[in-house]
């Protein structure tokens, strides 16, 4: 069997067979959907290899291709839609030991993919410069589990998602009997990201830094929720407040966080904020103008130290709702700016608290964007897209969290482009095997 040729090749102690840790490092976030919690509960690998140089990884690579081997690529497994999950076994290469920083510049930094995030944010602020975006999950993420299956997060209202400048190269190795490793830039890139590895494997990522700014923690507490959304729409788009984080919050969302259950005293919406110090008294301006009330406050100097107020923002939320709610679960929407109070209503009109609104405010292509991550009780799969297909009649874009096949779930991915680049860097199908829709992999020899 091919696992027996492999621990000879690598070595016993490289080789990951235990049950219990195979299905961990099998396994991502998915069970943030009931529906994906299902399909996916009982998939696991072979074996889980932690390789830690280029030469390793392609070592394996080449064994895999020779074997006709599944290979999943893992970061931290904070993916929320399977992403990381072996369809068909295999192999699972968990790169968070493949994790140096490599070059930091004045403008950008190099690194491995397997670098955390969290990590890496910090050691940038000690040289005075930041990272541009991360997810809520940096502290546990790895840059390319980010670039390969994340989009957007802190930051975003300032600088937009991975698409908008934030990635300048990556370096990818195929999956063939000869590895190629190469240099992708530009346009290229867009093969690599968001595509749950499925394309080639990336080794390394060239990222954009800024100057390290001063910020300041801040929930707001508002009156009624539309108070709150108008706020944080003003804030927004105010680009004389400089801002990392914009994050708005319906009750009873927030009585799910336990953290804040000595801070947040009342059942009232909030917004929950990273601004920039200099900026704390046009910040009390605009908040005394739609009655805000200020629950929380936490200076520059304990940034990100202690509590942190985006670990309950972005799909945090979820996750606190779905240790404290009653069987929660969450969509991916898109509101139309003009109408987002309508729509709202709408919805609150023939769902009730089935749907519970929250707001992450981002750039896309330079535009201001409510982008919603809104909590639902989950009451049954039917139930559930039924409330999705009533989202889509009213003009509410919806990108599907509950399905692992790459481009269901929006980001208007160019499938076409992409199956072109799977059968030109992996000509097997051995990289994350049944991610990509079956009628399109299927095409692949």
């Amino acid at each position: 069997m091919w696992l027996g040729k492999l621990i000879e090749l690598v070595g016993e102690e490289k080789v990951i067979i235990n049950e219990n840790l195979r299905e961990r490092l099998s396994k991502d976030y998915y069970w943030y959907s009931p529906i994906l919690f299902e399909e996916l509960k009982d998939k696991i690998a072979d074996c889980v290899v932690k390789p830690t140089s280029i030469e390793e990884i392609k070592e394996l690579v080449t064994f895999a291709v020779e074997q006709k081997v599944p290979i999943t690529i893992r970061g931290a497994g904070t993916g929320n839609y399977g992403q990381a999950i072996p369809l068909k076994g295999g192999i699972v290469l968990d790169l968070t030991k493949f994790d140096q920083l490599l070059e930091v510049t004045e403008n950008t930094v190099k690194v491995q993919a397997g670098m955390r995030l969290g990590v890496l944010e910090k050691t940038l602020r000690k040289q005075g410069k930041e990272l541009r975006i991360f997810p809520s999950t940096f502290m546990t993420a790895t840059v390319g589990g980010f670039l390969c299956g994340g989009s957007g997060g802190i930051g975003s209202i300032r600088w937009g998602n991975l698409w908008d400048g934030n990635i300048l190269g990556v370096t990818v190795m195929t999956i063939e009997g000869e590895p190629r490793v190469f240099a992708a830039v530009g346009n290229e890139m867009e093969d690599y990201i968001h595509n749950y590895g499925t394309t080639g494997i990336i080794l390394e990522a060239i990222l954009p830094v800024e100057e390290k700014q001063e910020w300041t923690q801040h929930i707001i507490s508002f009156p009624t929720f539309k108070e709150a959304v108008k706020f944080g729409d003003e804030l927004a788009h105010n680009e004389g407040i400089i801002k990392r984080l914009v994050s708005v919050c319906e009750w009873p969302i927030p009585s799910h966080f336990h953290s804040l259950k000595n801070i947040l005293q009342n059942e009232k919406s909030i917004t929950m904020l990273e601004i920039e110090e200099s900026c704390l008294e046009e910040l009390q301006k605009l908040a005394d103008k739609y009655g805000g009330s200020s629950d929380l406050m936490i200076p520059a100097t304990n940034y990100h130290k202690g509590l942190k107020v985006s670990d309950f923002t972005w799909n945090h939320a979820t996750l606190w709702a779905h240790k404290h709610g009653e069987n929660m679960t969450y969509l991916q929407a898109r509101f139309k700016v003009d109408q987002i109070f309508e729509q709202m209503d709408t919805l609150r009109g023939k769902f009730g608290e089935e749907i519970q609104f929250h707001f992450e405010y981002i750039k896309i292509k330079g535009e201001i964007t409510p982008a919603s991550l809104p909590v639902i009780l989950y009451q049954s799969k039917e139930r559930l897209y039924e409330i999705i297909e009533f989202c889509r009649s009213i003009g509410v874009e919806i990108n599907d969290p509950h399905t692992y096949l790459l481009g269901f779930g929006g980001y208007n991915l160019q499938m076409e482009k992409i199956l072109k680049k799977k059968i030109e860097n992996d000509p097997f199908n051995l990289l994350n095997p049944g991610k990509i829709p079956t009628k399109q992999e299927s095409e692949i020899v």
